[in-house]
């Protein structure tokens, strides 16, 4: 199982590097806007995970900056997933606002939450 596991993962990598979606281009100004907006957001989250991918590929189509925690090869990581986070699942997006931070769960949710904030 093992192995079919990390073929499909390589499979996975391969298909998103070919595909990868373009960046959007902005104004220096207008990109500092929205990594000062998501600063304080990081994603945990398996390298081949194809959740994972789907959640990459949203941030680097729209030019976001958030930082990218390995939850897979990190032993540090995984331990925060699992004690503040609840549980080991990813993708995981960390959310810290004043004070109070939020984990959030599965890949739409992230995806739609960065598509609120965007257009807020």
């Amino acid at each position: 199982m093992k192995i079919i596991r990390w073929i499909l993962g390589r499979i996975i990598l391969i298909l998103d590097f070919v595909t990868r979606p373009k960046k959007i281009k902005r104004e220096v100004s207008e990109q500092k806007k929205y990594d000062d907006l998501f600063k304080n957001h990081s994603i945990y989250q398996f390298h081949t995970c194809p959740f994972c991918v789907k959640v990459r590929r949203y941030l680097r189509k729209n030019s976001l900056n958030i930082e990218i925690k390995d939850a897979r090869n990190n032993k540090n990581f995984r331990d925060e997933l699992k004690k503040y986070g609840g549980k080991i699942q990813v993708p995981c997006l960390r959310i810290e606002e004043k004070n109070n931070i939020i984990w959030l769960y599965e890949s739409k949710d992230i995806i739609d939450y960065f598509e609120k904030k965007i257009k807020s």
